[in-house]
């Protein structure tokens, strides 16, 4: 190193040493990847996967979620699982955790599930993927007793994907904390899964809409299980997505301790209710993201 190469670089280490303590945290780099949900842009990803991945690591999405994979098939976004897996690394991207089509064996026979999930296990594997997650259940199945199905299965799906290695959770909606005759099948969920193979996704903007809870509470009720987390904004008038910023969920006050929810990973998501169109909205909720809400992360 050169004489003026040496007082350069010790002036800008002399400087940042007198910074007060929270400009660190200003200039440190964020602690999570910033990830996506790719249901948002399920339009795109349907008609171009390739480019529109490129198009979101320029926006600053580095981590995505997937859905859709045709398990029979062994595919995501029609190509073969180390196809998408050799994309994702020709780009530096990663796929923490996919949702997966557990719904439709809701009441299939447990040798019907475990096939399903040793083909969901194989495609998460390819993937490097670390959560595989169940995301939701049919409206017709939306009752008590199939809440308390449900629970048996997921410990099932936890044990048999937690042997595999890898992480099993379940991603709330809204219509977990509806009640039925005193009961609901959040409660259920909560009271019914072993919290060591059955870990939560938090989708924020479904608690704030519909439940009697926050974040913070779900939290502080059960620490270290909230694993991941949904971002994602609700208008102001329809209650409906929106870009992030656009809506009514101020998330600034909302966030809670990521160390107590044991977070590893976050994903933004906009379902739907596009301002203009499904790309934009991604980009306007990067934007708004990386410059209101990455520091806390």
């Amino acid at each position: 190193m050169n004489r003026r190469k040496f007082i350069k670089n010790s002036g800008i280490i002399g400087v940042t040493a007198l910074l007060p303590l929270p400009c660190f945290s200003m200039i440190e780099q964020p602690n999570y990847k910033m990830g996506y949900q790719l249901y948002s842009i399920r339009d795109k990803m349907a008609k171009d996967p390739v480019n529109t991945l490129k198009s979101l690591k320029a926006m600053g999405y580095e981590d995505f979620e997937i859905y859709g994979f045709d398990n029979e098939k062994g595919m995501f976004y029609g190509y073969k699982s180390s196809e998408f897996k050799q994309i994702l690394d020709d780009l530096n991207l990663s796929v923490s955790s996919g949702h997966y089509g557990f719904s439709s064996y809701l009441e299939k026979s447990e040798d019907d599930l475990k096939r399903f999930v040793d083909q969901c296990i194989i495609g998460a594997k390819t993937l490097d993927s670390k959560y595989i997650t169940w995301p939701w259940i049919a409206p017709e199945q939306r009752t008590i007793d199939n809440f308390k199905l449900m629970s048996k299965k997921l410990n099932l799906i936890g044990e048999q994907i937690t042997e595999a290695g890898i992480g099993f959770a379940y991603h709330n909606h809204g219509y977990e904390f509806e009640e039925h005759d005193g009961e609901s099948g959040f409660e259920i969920i909560m009271n019914e899964t072993d919290p060591s193979l059955v870990k939560l996704q938090m989708d924020m903007y479904w608690v704030m809409r519909s439940s009697k809870y926050t974040p913070k509470e779900l939290i502080n009720a059960q620490p270290g299980r909230y694993v991941m987390w949904h971002i994602k904004d609700m208008d102001k008038v329809s209650r409906d997505y929106t870009e992030l910023g656009n809506g009514s969920i101020d998330y600034v006050k909302l966030l809670p301790d990521s160390n107590k929810s044991g977070l590893e990973f976050y994903f933004i998501e906009q379902g739907g209710n596009f301002s203009d169109d499904s790309m934009k909205s991604a980009s306007d909720s990067a934007k708004y993201f990386k410059e209101h809400l990455q520091k806390y992360l």
